[in-house]
């Protein structure tokens, strides 16, 4: 098994001994959810649970090692799952709750780092996972077999860094070439950059529903309940009815929140459908 020379190693047992071997051929960068430190990721692998990554980082940067490259870890599920005995390395990054918040730049540092050895130690090419089998880098949600449920680990601030700074980074130094080691500023992603027409009807349907869940009892009809049952019954009747946006309309963020502030979304609202559904 391998260990990475810029970690502290903080071996888990009996995982690092009884789990199978694998072949890696991807790296996979994760959020915990959680501002902990190394340490801290290790006791909660080691006390709270039967799943594990093979790296964790603090967000000083620091990085520790659980479980050597070559032996499974489970963080990544199909990811190491495969039959053919490929299998993904993984590290579980510190963050803020809801993993909102972009890497701090000695994480960056330390990920570019780690990304050159295992690319040097194991050949991972330097590409971008193409699927979720594909040999090379990614983050937690870029593919679905990478998560139980599905995942929105790491948040968008993060997917920009690491499709802007980190990987970009990751393939200069492992050819030799220099490389800023951290942004400026961190390029958001917009959230609804490849929502589609449908997609946005479907989320405005969605939101409607919960916002509807969440009323107690005691408030008796909630207010949007005439707007949903509207909707509800145009996509049940005949998608053909819900029309309305141009061919060529872009809906941006900042106007889907408005409508919604303004109270734009009346039981009248007209969205154009022409696909099945997306699950939501």
């Amino acid at each position: 098994m391998a260990w990475y020379p810029g970690a502290r190693k903080m071996e888990l047992q009996p995982e690092s001994d009884s789990q199978p071997a694998i072949r890696p051929t991807q790296f996979i960068m994760h959020s915990i959810a959680a501002p902990w430190t190394k340490e801290r990721t290790f006791e909660y692998w080691r006390d709270s649970t039967n799943l594990e990554s093979h790296f964790g980082q603090s967000y000083d940067g620091s990085i520790a090692q659980y479980i050597g490259t070559e032996t499974r870890a489970d963080a990544n599920y199909l990811a190491n799952r495969r039959s053919d005995g490929t299998g993904a390395v993984s590290i579980e990054t510190a963050s803020n709750n809801d993993h909102s918040d972009p890497w701090t730049d000695a994480q960056v540092e330390g990920l570019i780092s780690l990304g050159v050895w295992l690319h040097k130690q194991h050949g991972i090419p330097l590409r971008i996972c193409r699927t979720a089998s594909d040999p090379g880098f990614g983050y937690h949600r870029l593919h679905s077999d990478w998560a139980v449920s599905g995942t929105n680990c790491p948040g968008n601030a993060r997917v920009a860094q690491f499709k802007n700074v980190i990987f970009p980074a990751i393939v200069a130094r492992a050819n030799g070439q220099p490389a800023p080691t951290t942004p400026t500023a961190p390029v958001e992603e917009d959230p609804m950059a490849d929502m589609t027409k449908e997609d946005i009807a479907h989320a405005t349907l969605y939101w409607l529903n919960e916002a509807m869940e969440e009323t107690p009892a005691s408030a008796g009809t909630h207010p949007l309940a005439g707007v949903v049952a509207s909707l509800n019954a145009k996509f049940k009747a005949n998608r053909a009815l819900i029309n309305g946006i141009p061919e060529k309309a872009k809906l941006t963020p900042a106007q889907i929140a408005a409508a919604f502030t303004n109270g734009v979304l009346k039981a009248d609202v007209n969205v154009n459908v022409s696909t099945p559904p997306k699950a939501v």
